[in-house]
């Protein structure tokens, strides 16, 4: 099966894409393209399916340890291994190849096309509240990008929706982030529902970055989207990984 990968208008002709579960190599409960090296998925499939992404992007992969953290590193080359702690990268090396793994949480991919430079963060509920979005904004200005230039697309993520949280969630974004109780609907039983996206491209527009999310909610589309929170809800062992891509 043919790889399905997902663009964005606004970030122009730069390579990029945000890759769905199809066309890959996995079985069973991780069926597709499960590029989550930390799953408990045949490690030869998992090999299989990111070999598949490199070819498509045109180069090999680079990609950080992710720990929901705010922390961006620079990449210049083949990052060490272990590979660092972080949860974004920027480069203004033509050819590198930076790739985000989410499951529900949000995959951003920025592109200062006159400035040359690119990023790529994963930005769930705790990255986004502890600012990685903004970090990595400065990251790329401080290889010469421009914020009124750069252009960030927020790829398949849950939706308000389907994320339903509890009124400690709400207290914690509140004490934080007082702009943040707008992204909260009332929900059932004294619950909440949280709009991920819609913080994250609030903190994205307030840094002063043209912004857009593709639009698709992992947890609703089964065929073509892993769901961590799906996943949960089913009583799953354990589930696929998603990944995103941009190349300079």
């Amino acid at each position: 099966m043919t790889l399905e990968v997902l663009t964005s208008d606004l970030l122009g002709d730069v390579r990029h894409g945000f890759f769905t579960r199809r066309g890959g190599a996995s079985s069973g409960i991780f069926e597709g393209l499960n590029c989550g090296t930390g799953s408990s998925d045949q490690s030869e499939a998992v090999a299989t399916n990111r070999a598949r992404v490199a070819t498509a992007m045109g180069g090999p992969l680079r990609g950080v340890h992710q720990v929901h953290s705010a922390e961006v590193v620079t990449v210049t080359g083949p990052l060490d291994d272990p590979r660092p702690k972080a949860d974004a990268m920027v480069t203004d090396r033509a050819g590198e190849v930076l790739t985000i793994l989410t499951a529900d949480c949000q995959p951003v991919l920025f592109h200062d096309a006159q400035a040359g430079v690119a990023g790529a963060a994963h930005a769930g509920w705790k990255g986004a509240l502890s600012g990685v979005l903004d970090a990595t904004v400065d990251a790329m200005e401080a290889l010469g990008a421009t914020r009124a230039n750069i252009r960030a697309a927020i790829g398949p993520s849950i939706s308000q929706r389907a994320y339903e949280v509890g009124p400690d969630f709400l207290d914690r974004f509140e004490a934080e982030d007082a702009d943040a109780l707008r992204f909260f609907a009332n929900g059932k039983d004294g619950r909440y529902q949280f709009d991920l996206v819609g913080y994250g491209l609030h903190r994205l527009r307030a840094s002063g970055v043209q912004a857009e999310w593709t639009g698709h909610c992992t947890y609703s589309d089964p065929v073509r989207f892993y769901s961590y929170r799906r996943t949960t809800h089913a009583g799953e062992a354990d589930y696929g990984r998603l990944i995103a891509a941009i190349r300079l």
